[in-house]
């Protein structure tokens, strides 16, 4: 089955890909691999590896026996473009999406350096909505390049952990900006005034805005319970979504 989840900006997750390997300063302390530890010491179905990269056939269909449209983050738990992710194999996946015309599916990586190469032969589905994370200046501005260059839909940014100021973040070809701090017992702080840098540069090139959490860290640098933090920036809930922004791409 796929999964209800608490990510504010998605409905559901889709998990065919369980498991990754750290790339770059934002795997530090991912939520994905804790969780996956969690669940493999429940015994939860489809965690046996742990966090091992995984290729899970048997859930390839999920989405099409769910008639209501829903969003889906796809592989929440891992990487579709990882290296160790045949071709063939994230075909599947986009088949199922052609098949679910009623769905919208979210696919955020890593390895944007996958992208290009992958998507010189293919289309990415109308319903698929492409991303890329972006937590620092040396891992994390060299992917938005990598994704400009695909024909997406909608073209969007993580920016969670956001780890430092990005600067003048160039947000050509970009449909929609999440950003969020770190959660977890090793979380790094995030700076409001960063967080607020990527909220004005949304503005101005008009891309919808979302701030999706303070972290472990509150904007007065205390440390507290995630859920205490709180979601608001500057005063305000900035929940926007690429449709309410004219942004698609």
């Amino acid at each position: 089955m796929t999964q209800k989840t608490r990510i504010e900006w998605t409905e559901q997750t889709w998990n065919p890909v369980t498991g990754c390997t750290k790339v770059s300063a934002g795997c530090k302390h991912g939520y994905a691999e804790r969780m996956a530890r969690r669940l493999q010491a429940m015994a939860a179905p489809g965690y046996a590896r742990g966090f091992a990269l995984t290729l899970h056939e048997d859930r390839l269909g999920q989405p099409l026996e769910r008639k209501k449209p829903t969003v889906y983050f796809v592989c929440s738990m891992a990487d579709l473009f990882h290296e160790g992710v045949p071709d063939a194999f994230i075909d599947r996946v986009l088949a199922v999406a052609r098949q679910t015309p009623r769905h919208t599916y979210q696919i955020l990586t890593q390895r944007a350096e996958r992208l290009p190469a992958f998507f010189a032969s293919r289309s990415v589905p109308p319903n698929v909505w492409l991303g890329v994370t972006v937590e620092d200046h040396r891992h994390g501005l060299p992917r938005i390049d990598h994704l400009r260059r695909i024909p997406a839909r909608v073209r969007f940014l993580s920016v969670e952990p956001l780890l430092e100021d990005l600067g003048p973040l160039d947000l050509d070809g970009i449909g929609w900006v999440l950003v969020g701090g770190e959660s977890g017992p090793a979380a790094r702080p995030m700076r409001p005034e960063w967080a607020l840098a990527v909220r004005d540069r949304c503005r101005v090139a008009g891309v919808a805005f979302l701030f999706k959490q303070w972290g472990a860290w509150g904007a007065d640098g205390v440390r507290r319970d995630k859920q205490a933090n709180g979601r608001w920036l500057a005063g305000r809930l900035w929940d926007e979504r690429p449709e309410s922004s004219g942004a698609l791409l």
